[in-house]
């Protein structure tokens, strides 16, 4: 077995990188500050956005993900995804993952941590039932994913996410806690708010992506198409990611602010969910044989949640002003940066657990930045 490459001086690489490329990390953080700011300091903001709605869906919050999710959508090889649905040892992996270890372990951190604040807890609870469609395509790309893979798993989570989102939220508030002697909590979920988040924020991106690769593969050819048009699309993923992250946190940028200790409180189960959840991904994908490409894209897969569904669930059902809607909103603002650190961790990782891989990026550790660049479409072309 061939022995990692040496990593490259970060230097030459970050004179390659775009201004936004390069300071990504502090462009999310500054976007998370910017949206706490103005929803704290702008009375009746988050009333104003929260009211701009179409089908029980924020029209804001839609188009800024419908924007940062096309052009990773649009860079999917789909006539590859074959080599993807063929693969039983990783779908079967990533089901495991998403829909039996991740509610299951989100429901354990929750009671561990939040036995005295059941408004809270259940908020937590409601995360971990929601699985990952959106920004999970971002981190993938950045850390050089398998992008096939990730869309294959993506559109499975939102199959199961319409079948059995339901189901496993009376299970793990109602059946599991009265088992173990625990309080049990009452709630009716809108089966129309679980389609229609899958299918605005997955449906209409990935049929536009889907358009969009074969319309213009077809008229340009796929030379063209990947290293003339993808480019120029890319940096819309990232613009689309900030102005989501701005928006989502100036609704609730009063709540946050004004309650920091209950914040801390359950960002202490978040941020283990996070890590926890990604490393014994990653690490059981590579036991199990998968590539790098595909380890990392059942990580993030398996590691990330779907925040726009928990919240609009937790609204729907408690309120806007519950302590539920509070924990989906926390739940992206430790998400966000814990995330965006493990894409750091991939690339870092991916050389010394994966020695060899030919999935691996170019340049066995590259920053995270230069990872960026494939995201946003100044480098073209994808580990895959």
């Amino acid at each position: 077995m061939s022995t990692p490459t040496t990593a490259p001086s970060a230097a030459p690489v970050a004179k390659e990188m775009s201004f936004l490329d390069r300071w990504l990390a502090l462009w999310i953080l500054a976007a998370m500050g910017v949206g706490l700011l103005l929803g704290r300091f702008i009375p009746g903001l988050d009333r104003a956005l929260d009211a701009v709605k179409v089908g029980g869906i924020s029209v804001p919050i839609a188009v800024g993900l419908l924007v940062m999710m096309y052009p990773v959508l649009a860079k999917v090889r789909y006539d590859e995804t074959h080599r993807v649905t063929g693969d039983r040892k990783l779908l079967t992996l990533s089901l495991l993952l998403n829909w039996i270890v991740g509610p299951a372990f989100m429901f354990a951190l929750a009671w561990i941590f939040l036995p005295d604040l059941p408004e809270y807890r259940t908020g937590l609870i409601i995360v971990g039932l929601a699985r990952c469609i959106a920004m999970v395509f971002i981190w993938n790309d950045l850390a050089c994913g398998d992008r096939e893979a990730a869309a294959v798993l993506v559109a499975i989570n939102s199959v199961f996410q319409v079948v059995a989102f339901g189901a496993l939220g009376w299970f793990y508030l109602q059946v599991l806690p009265s088992w173990l002697g625990l309080e049990t909590v009452s709630a009716e979920f809108s089966v129309w708010a679980i389609v229609a988040s899958v299918l605005v924020f997955l449906g209409i991106p990935l049929l536009a992506g889907f358009l969009t690769r074969v319309l213009g593969e077809r008229a340009r050819g796929r030379t063209w198409y990947e290293e003339t048009f993808l480019p120029r699309i890319g940096p819309w993923a990232l613009y689309g990611l900030l102005f989501t992250i701005v928006l989502l946190f100036a609704m609730q940028g009063e709540a946050i602010t004004s309650q920091p200790l209950d914040v801390a409180r359950m960002a202490v189960p978040l941020l283990l969910y996070f890590v926890l959840m990604f490393f014994a991904s990653l690490l059981v994908s590579r036991s199990v044989g998968l590539n790098y490409a595909k380890s990392t894209s059942v990580a993030f897969t398996a590691s990330g949640n779907n925040f726009e569904l928990a919240i609009a669930v937790s609204i729907g059902t408690f309120g806007i002003a519950s302590g539920q809607a509070l924990a989906g909103v926390v739940g992206p603002l430790i998400e966000v940066p814990v995330l965006i650190g493990l894409v750091y961790v991939a690339l870092w990782l991916g050389p010394r657990l994966f020695p060899g891989d030919p999935t691996l990026p170019a340049h066995s550790a590259r920053s995270t930045g230069s990872a960026a660049s494939s995201a946003t479409g100044s480098t073209p072309g994808a580990a895959s």
